[in-house]
């Protein structure tokens, strides 16, 4: 059906890629308003967490647990989502899974203020994470569909990058003053509230939902995206990413409170988020010329780097200018993430794929704030830092060595234009 490229006015091929054709696309609105509102929960889940449990136990490490097993319980439940969505469509997965995790997070809530032993949190934070609703995939995926083989592809995955860390400002400072300012618990029974109403909303809008069972190109029932090796390659990247997101929001809260001005996390934070949102702007706005494996490398090469660099910061002024490089480090590595799945994943099996991501990048960040909050309860303030470090150099060391898996197939078929033809270049080079 290569006419939804080459008829469609909203997206040709021919024109160069921007911000405003993309915004122009008929019938985005539609997904894109419910599904800002509905991803902003996410942002504020883990910093809720770890200001609701730390308060309530006294704990950075209790804290740093409670949220990995809730980020843990995300990531193995999101490809799942991911699966059944593409097999039965978003909204039969979406409708059950914003109701359990309303419940299980109010729960989760007032079991902590009770004073519950942490194996009580533990069983609480497991249905509370496994039903984090994928908005994020489920809008990419629906991008996937309006866009079909269009370049404004590369440039919706700078948009929907440039959303998700525009959350991620507005999450932690929302997050840390209501939980600082209003109550501990205000943060988390926000977070449930806003994800019943928002996934709600993003739930009713239908027209255009990837068609459930059987999508052009696509043989899910042959096996799961994790089948691609790319993937497994991205995943192992995004898990150095999450690192980076769970060990900065441990270590920034117990820098924050170090200094006597527990206010400024949200500050620290949001700086770190403007970051990442500011990159993602200009790598949407450029017309790339390198492969998008290229630009990968170097963009994970440089977050490495900066991240190495942040448990060195001795005042708040350097950790804020240091969190905002590193922000701006990791915007070019996930969208490009995000876009080689594009090229590597049938069409049918591209919510999984998504969902395999984000939820990679769940568990680093799980990972790395329970790490952090042994390290900056037995060590020194600022111990948590070294998580960023450790886990993007580790991922870096796989990329380098695996990144010829992240090249696509060839078509080896002899037709050369229709349905089943689609362009590396149009997407992944511009």
């Amino acid at each position: 059906m290569a006419s939804t490229v080459t008829t469609s006015k909203d997206s040709p091929a021919t024109s160069r890629p921007g911000y405003g054709r993309l915004l122009r696309t008929r019938g985005a609105w539609t997904f894109l308003l419910p599904g800002f509102a509905a991803r902003q929960p996410f942002a504020m889940l883990t910093l809720s967490l770890v200001l609701l449990v730390q308060h309530t136990t006294g704990s950075y490490g209790a804290a740093g647990a409670v949220a990995a097993v809730t980020g843990v319980s995300m990531a193995l439940f999101a490809p799942c989502s991911g699966r059944l969505a593409d097999r039965y469509g978003q909204r039969a997965v979406l409708v059950p899974g914003v109701l359990v995790h309303t419940v299980s997070g109010l729960a989760l809530t007032a079991l902590a203020l009770t004073g519950a032993p942490l194996w009580a949190l533990f069983a609480a934070a497991v249905p509370t994470g496994a039903s984090v609703p994928q908005i994020g995939p489920m809008v990419r995926a629906r991008w996937g569909v309006k866009l079909k083989g269009s370049p404004l592809m590369t440039t919706a995955a700078a948009f929907e990058s440039v959303t998700d860390e525009f959350t991620f400002v507005v999450g932690p400072l929302l997050a840390t003053a209501l939980c600082t300012v209003v109550d501990p618990a205000a943060g988390l029974v926000t977070e449930a509230a806003l994800t019943l109403i928002g996934g709600l909303l993003f739930a009713a809008q239908k027209g255009l939902q990837p068609r459930p069972g059987r999508e052009e190109h696509a043989r899910v029932e042959q096996g799961s995206a994790l089948r691609v090796p790319g993937v497994r390659v991205l995943i192992v990247t995004f898990l150095g990413i999450g690192s980076v997101f769970g060990g900065m929001q441990v270590s920034l809260a117990a820098f924050s409170e170090a200094i006597g001005n527990p206010g400024l996390n949200g500050v620290l934070y949001g700086v770190f988020a403007a970051g990442n949102m500011l990159a993602g702007i200009a790598c949407g706005a450029i017309a790339w010329r390198t492969t998008p494996q290229r630009r990968l490398v170097l963009a994970y090469a440089a977050l490495a780097l900066t991240a190495s660099a942040l448990w060195t910061a001795p005042s708040a002024l350097l950790l804020a200018a240091l969190g905002l490089l590193v922000g701006m480090c990791i915007a070019p590595a996930l969208i490009t993430g995000f876009t080689l799945v594009e090229n590597l994943v049938p069409a049918g099996a591209r919510t999984e794929a998504f969902t395999w991501l984000t939820g990679a990048v769940a568990l680093g960040q799980a990972a790395a704030v329970m790490v952090a909050g042994q390290l900056e309860d037995r060590l020194w303030d600022g111990a948590g830092f070294l998580v960023p470090m450790a886990g993007t150099v580790l991922a870096l060391a796989n990329l380098m060595l695996s990144r010829s898996r992240l090249v696509p197939p060839r078509v080896t078929s002899p037709v050369t234009r229709g349905a089943a033809h689609r362009e590396p270049v149009a997407i992944g080079e511009m």
